[in-house]
């Protein structure tokens, strides 16, 4: 099956730069642009790249067709139409591998090419990027956060039906064990969970009123003992002891998702062990941040599920990366407004650290160069090669590589560096220029 387009997922500035850049030599000037992030959103102490496989895999679909072309015909002139309808790819794409950590300055992607024919990805690259990566360092908090309890994102009502496959895949790199979304499962192999809603519960209500045990049979009939009933839809107490009715003391586990988390999951322990169930675990949801997963880190709570706070703006705000023209036929040029000013110049970076293997700062310096001294530390390189000529080089990391890389990295970070409470990136990142 062909796969869609990806050539108008961009806004309309980027082709009217170009139809106006083409009017001078300078449209085809070597030029190398870079995303990085000014600063980590408030509260972070680091950031997790996410997003670089789907990123090369819609580079490879960014083509202009006749439906394309139609639709910016009104506002661009035919000779821009004709290069469009002839535009590939053709430049060098560099960037950190997908799981790897960021700070502010890292130069996450960096990107060689004509200017009109690097200048046309930066949408593309930065909604996929600031994306995936947001909800990436969200989710690998929640991870720290919960220890070796396990995480089930469920956040695919909460978000446009595509970003729930993205947040998914994002939200599983970043160490969460499984996903609600069937999408993701299907495209990208997260592994998916689910059993019952309340309405399900609910179905199950006549002349007589509401007839939960019934509900729980049905479920336990076709599902298994081993399913997850969901407690919280009328009485609680009255529920857990309908659950372990209906499945017997091999009930797999309840779920709780409402109400005061951390009192009712001890009230529950203790009921489920006086039933005999004491293998049943409690899985609670219900709008679960990072911090209210750290609250519950006492109680006896086996898996969280979170949504809401991992796929919206409040639990994983923007990474607020940028794409900046930052080299023009080798020659650095920087913005420098306000609060924006960047670093001209194409940059590499290294990460250094003790014999320990904790990391005490990143370093960058201009690309090409040698790496600057290490003062005896290890010394890391940052950024791999990710498009040679216009094609994706040859074994990217997997979605599962990425993860383990990620898990990686997490423990070479200072251990202040991974609270969560506010302060200064995690370690400092250094110009070597």
């Amino acid at each position: 099956m062909t796969r869609p387009s990806t050539a108008l997922l961009t806004d309309h500035y980027e082709l009217t730069m170009i139809a106006a850049a083409r009017t001078h030599p300078a449209a085809s000037r070597p030029c190398v642009f870079e995303v990085f992030a000014r600063r980590l959103p408030d509260g972070r102490r680091y950031g997790v790249v996410g997003g670089t496989g789907r990123l090369v895999d819609a580079l490879a679909d960014f083509r202009f067709g006749a439906d394309e072309l139609a639709a910016v015909s009104g506002f661009l002139d035919g000779d821009t139409l004709q290069w469009l309808a002839d535009y590939r790819f053709a430049g060098d794409i560099d960037g950190y591998r997908e799981g790897e950590l960021y700070f502010p300055g890292s130069p996450i992607l960096t990107v060689r090419a004509p200017f009109a024919d690097a200048v046309i990805l930066e949408t593309l690259i930065l909604s996929i990027l600031n994306h995936d990566s947001a909800i990436a360092s969200a989710a690998a908090r929640m991870v720290c956060a919960a220890g070796s309890r396990p995480i089930i994102e469920m956040g695919s009502r909460r978000t446009h039906e595509r970003a729930a496959v993205a947040s998914a895949r994002a939200a599983y790199l970043a160490g969460l064990t499984a996903t609600s979304n069937l999408e993701a499962a299907r495209t990208y192999g997260v592994p998916s969970a689910g059993t019952a809603a309340h309405a399900f519960t609910l179905l199950f209500t006549g002349s007589g009123g509401p007839d939960e045990p019934a509900a729980f049979r049905a479920q336990v009939d076709r599902l298994g003992p081993g399913t997850t009933l969901l407690v919280d839809t009328y009485d609680i107490t009255r529920g857990v002891a309908n659950a372990v009715e209906a499945a017997g003391p091999e009930l797999g586990a309840v779920r709780i998702d409402s109400g005061d988390l951390g009192i009712l999951a001890r009230q529950v322990r203790d009921q489920l062990d006086g039933l005999g169930a004491r293998k049943t675990k409690i899985v609670v949801s219900g709008d679960l941040d990072e911090y209210a997963i750290a609250s519950l880190r006492a109680e006896p709570v086996d898996v969280y599920g979170v949504g809401t706070s991992l796929v919206t703006g409040s639990g994983a705000p923007t990474a607020g990366m940028v794409y900046k023209l930052v080299e023009i036929d080798g020659i650095p040029v920087e913005k420098r407004s306000s609060h924006k000013v960047s670093h001209g110049g194409a940059k590499s970076a290294v990460r250094l650290a003790r014999p320990s293997g904790t990391v005490v700062e990143e370093v960058l310096h201009p690309s090409g160069t040698p790496a600057p001294d290490s003062a005896g530390h290890t010394l890391a390189p940052l950024q791999t090669a990710l498009i040679r000529d216009g094609g994706p080089v040859d074994a990217l990391p997997s979605l599962d590589d990425a993860r383990d890389h990620l898990r990686a990295a997490l423990v070479t970070l200072p251990w202040e560096g991974l609270g969560l409470s506010h302060g200064e990136p995690a370690i400092p990142t250094r110009y070597a220029f």
